[in-house]
């Protein structure tokens, strides 16, 4: 089965389509990748994704028009992947959706929202649509995050105890191995969202990121100010445990700040030092002695070395080493989660969610011919192997 999985992650600046061939055998997942496909978002839709996420404040209407919007461009996005990777071979698509609120309290997942309808995807691409991934887990008592949990476990972790893996997105999130032998993820903390933010509101919107982390090079850490932001409550938060932008949103580093006027550069130096520290934490608490990283924070050098550093003697590596690519690790998520779902296999690891039991994940949208399914497999995957296209 071939299937396209579509993601638009916490930075919301571009749709990532990742295309898989995959076929299991015995407990094996195989895995073909086809390659990816971004599109980025357009800075109008941008900016209305901002102007409703928290502390904002939005209208029913705003988040239908959204929905519609965002539905139609992973539509788009969709369409050209399947013709571009597959030569229009694709059997399914899997979409996440734009995430736009993610309802926590303490550490209680109580509900979530992404936007971006499948009826729009199955219609601009032909092909039925597994989408709303997160909350059959949330009904199970589990976080509904990080869905790369499984991921991770069956392509990096495996039974290596000392293994874990971490993804740098808006928000950084972790898998790793606990002490009675669990597999355990959760969301560390802020990894670019808060310098992304920082940048826009600094520059007026003329920059969006911290490019190559080359603003946080030539900046000093404000010890006072990195002090002040690992006071933060989430962060003693026993896993499993998610966050987003709920928490960590425009307003945040304003509000511990206070009356500090921190140059950017300095600002953006602390910031990719908080995110090192709760890296380095993380990894010390579960004895992690090689860490692979993924997303689009191993394009930022100044984060990666502060990460290095501050986890030695544990060997960092990037994700690309398995097999699949750094920047497609999340949209590679979503393929193998909806051909899991599609063959009738939960994509949940309970331990990592901290739900009841596993979940096969999402709800379907045929696409343009009746919906077939494949006959239900026999057998959960425990590893998957990547092989050549």
């Amino acid at each position: 089965m071939t299937v396209i999985g579509l993601i638009s992650g916490t930075s919301y600046d571009a749709v990532d389509a990742a295309a898989a061939r995959m076929g299991l055998e015995g407990d094996t997942l195989f895995l073909a990748p086809l390659g990816l496909h971004s599109v980025r978002v357009p800075a109008p839709l941008r900016a209305r994704i901002a102007a409703v996420l928290p502390p904002h404040r939005t209208t029913v209407d705003e988040i239908c028009r959204l929905d519609t919007t965002i539905g139609r461009l992973f539509g788009s996005v969709a369409a050209s992947a399947n013709a571009a990777l597959t030569g229009g071979a694709a059997d399914l698509v899997s979409s996440h959706g734009q995430t736009v609120y993610h309802w926590v309290d303490g550490r209680t997942a109580l509900g979530t929202l992404q936007l971006g309808e499948p009826a729009w995807i199955a219609e601009a691409s032909g092909l039925p649509v597994v989408s709303g991934l997160r909350s059959r887990d949330i009904t199970r008592g589990g976080q509904g995050a990080p869905l790369a949990s499984l991921l991770d476990a069956l392509l990096v972790l495996g039974d290596d105890r000392t293994v874990g893996s971490l993804n740098l997105g808006g928000i950084a999130n972790i898998t790793v191995w606990s002490d009675p032998g669990e597999i355990v993820a959760y969301d560390i903390g802020p990894a670019s969202a808060l310098m992304d933010r920082a940048v826009a509101e600094a520059t007026g919107g003329r920059e969006r990121m911290d490019t190559g982390g080359a603003r946080a090079a030539r900046g000093r850490v404000d010890a006072d100010l990195l002090t002040v932001l690992l006071t933060e409550p989430y962060y003693r938060l026993l896993p499993p445990k998610s966050t987003g932008k709920e928490l960590f949103h425009a307003g945040y580093v304003r509000a511990m700040a206070g009356e500090r006027d921190v140059p950017l550069d300095d600002l953006l130096a602390t910031l990719t030092e908080l995110t090192a520290i709760l890296v380095a934490r993380s990894c010390r608490e579960h004895g992690v002695q090689q860490l692979f990283v993924a997303g689009g924070g191993v394009r930022n050098p100044t984060l990666m070395r502060r990460i290095r550093a501050l986890t030695e003697p544990a060997h960092v590596r990037e994700f690309d080493d398995l097999g699949l690519p750094a920047q497609g690790k999340e949209a590679y998520t979503m393929a193998v989660i909806g051909f899991l779902t599609a063959h009738g296999l939960p994509a949940t690891i309970p331990s990592a969610t901290g739900a009841a039991n596993s979940s096969i994940l999402g709800s379907l949208t045929p696409g343009a011919a009746p919906l077939r399914l494949p006959a239900p497999a026999r057998s959960l995957p425990s590893r998957i192997t990547i092989v050549a296209a």
